[in-house]
């Protein structure tokens, strides 16, 4: 069964054991993982940090079928634009999973009180497995000859889940890494530009977050 780059991103964020998203940035992640998705399918290309719609043609899923038509409805806008304007996509996304029979929902209650999700795999599923085996060996390798698998390096970069995705190492050198394997020599030079630029429009959106937090907080 074939998953997105959006949901392998989402698997990827929610925790096996609680159910929880632990990315306070996951929506940006998702937005900027859709954005890769159309790169990648030649859907879409970033020139001048803008996002140009070259193909049209739907993809046969939903979700980035939507969007691609969005985008290519609006003028052309700066990745961050687009980063910022798709942060609505989790739900569908996680219900997209659960159809797929890859994550099951469960409702429970704090204090048996306040109804909260958890979003859980499934039993005998392997496919957050296997992208954590294949994250793990490109880390190892430090370098990367997968388009997609870069691409994912880029986004888990981008949110902050390193430490998620690879709790037993230490998260200052794993971000040293996938920040060299982004840079790197995986895909035509065209392609790499594109992904770094939506990588760079995540965070940038993360940042303006963050500042805008601390200056509701103060």
């Amino acid at each position: 069964m074939t998953i997105t780059l959006p949901e392998e991103l989402l698997l990827l964020a929610y925790h096996d054991e609680t159910g929880r998203n632990k990315s306070s940035f996951i929506d940006y992640g998702l937005a900027g993982a859709v954005l890769m998705e159309l790169v990648l399918a030649e859907r879409l290309d970033l020139v001048d940090k803008r996002v140009n719609v070259v193909n049209a043609t739907p993809l046969g899923d939903p979700i980035l079928d939507e969007c691609l038509a969005r985008i290519g409805a609006d003028k052309r806008r700066k990745a961050q634009h687009w980063v910022t304007k798709l942060t609505k996509l989790r739900p569908r996304l996680l219900e997209t999973l659960e159809a797929k029979g890859i994550i099951r929902h469960r409702q429970d209650r704090v204090l048996g009180l306040l109804p909260f999700n958890r979003y859980l795999p499934v039993d005998g599923r392997t496919e957050e497995a296997t992208l954590v085996a294949a994250l793990t060996r490109m880390v190892d390798a430090g370098s990367a000859t997968d388009a997609r698998l870069a691409s994912l390096g880029s986004l888990v970069y981008a949110i902050g889940i390193e430490h998620v995705v690879f709790p037993d190492r230490k998260r200052s050198a794993v971000r040293k890494t996938l920040k060299g394997i982004s840079a790197g020599d995986w895909a035509s030079s065209a392609t790499i530009a594109a992904i770094q630029a939506a990588q760079a429009a995540i965070a940038a959106a993360v940042t303006a977050s963050t500042v805008a937090a601390t200056s509701s907080g103060g």
